[in-house]
């Protein structure tokens, strides 16, 4: 797909169903990538979590934010 034709889709809106239908999807996506990545994060031991710049105090803290939370 072109950079065109992706524009001239953004120009016309969705319909309102599938307004709230793409963003739920979204919503729910969003979620379960956060759920995963805050589960791993918290089962990394300290030395990998120290080589990507986290320290275990800031990992332990988002690991135990909900899924919810940005």
């Amino acid at each position: 797909m072109s950079l065109q034709s992706a524009r001239s889709l953004s120009s016309h809106p969705l319909p309102p169903l599938s307004r709230l239908v793409l963003g739920f999807a979204m919503t729910f996506v969003t979620w379960q990538l956060r759920l995963r990545m805050r589960r791993d994060m918290g089962r990394l031991p300290p030395h990998l979590l120290s080589d990507v710049g986290i320290d275990p105090w800031t990992a332990e803290t988002e690991a135990e934010k909900p899924f919810w939370r940005a």
